[in-house]
């Protein structure tokens, strides 16, 4: 496809699914249910965490979840005692278990004692280095910084392995971003949305081949920097937005139809 056309099919579906209507349907709607930031960052990493399989399934779990948080993820995360801690067992989401949640309630309130929470960790990290590789990949040690079961490291994706860490960069694409539109929250002014990374499944890695975006045949770190730096060719400073023109293009059948 030629590089105009190519551009104009990116924002016209970048223009039609992002949003409003697209939250109902997607993850990003859990954390759409707080106006109080903290609740939107918890409530936004725990639902990106389970954000794999039918989008469907993944809002419902998400809701589920965010009700055995009492409907008030910052403040069960900070407060819960022993015993309301205990009532998170019995949760599951596939491979993601109570045992999970509530070890991943633990991480998040060390987070918010020792880091003025997952915004202050986020933006100190990236005013130190000024390179999100490293950023991903200190806050997945700082995450699993204390006991934990082995178990629960398989939710969070490492980046030192070479991991395409999707549900990361879309928790940061939530966070960071600011357009206006009404979607994404731009919460974290300080990291630039230039420096984000696309985050790229199988399905947005196929169409990502099938438009030219990209060569690698794994999904992997190195497809999420050849796939970025080619969006960034359309747009320098926010190229992930295009992660919307991905999306729709599967939705609309473009490989499917061709």
């Amino acid at each position: 496809m030629e590089q105009e056309h190519l551009r104009e099919l990116l924002e016209k579906l970048h223009d039609k699914y992002n949003r409003p209507e697209f939250i109902e349907y997607d993850p990003i709607s859990i954390p759409h249910r707080y106006s109080r930031p903290e609740d939107i960052e918890i409530g936004g990493l725990l639902a990106a965490t389970i954000a794999w399989g039918n989008r469907k399934a993944i809002v419902k779990s998400g809701v589920r979840m965010m009700e055995y948080l009492d409907d008030a993820p910052y403040d069960f995360t900070v407060n819960a005692s022993h015993a309301e801690l205990s009532t998170l067992s019995s949760y599951v989401h596939r491979t993601f278990n109570g045992q999970d949640l509530t070890h991943f309630i633990l991480a998040l309130r060390r987070f918010y004692t020792i880091y003025d929470g997952l915004g202050g960790f986020f933006q100190k990290e990236w005013r130190a280095t000024r390179d999100m590789r490293t950023v991903l990949s200190r806050f997945r040690s700082a995450f699993f910084a204390f006991d934990h079961p082995a178990r629960c490291e398989k939710h969070i994706s490492s980046i030192d392995k070479g991991a395409a860490c999707k549900r990361l960069n879309m928790y940061l694409r939530w966070m960071v971003r600011c357009d206006g539109r009404g979607v994404d929250f731009g919460l974290w002014k300080e990291i630039p949305a230039r420096a984000l990374y696309l985050p790229i499944d199988i399905h947005a890695g196929n169409m990502g081949r099938f438009l030219g975006l990209l060569t690698r045949r794994q999904t992997d770190w190195k497809a999420v920097e050849e796939i970025t730096a080619n969006l960034r060719r359309f747009d320098a400073d926010d190229p992930v937005k295009y992660d919307f023109s991905l999306f729709g293009a599967g939705i609309d059948g473009y490989l499917k139809e061709n």
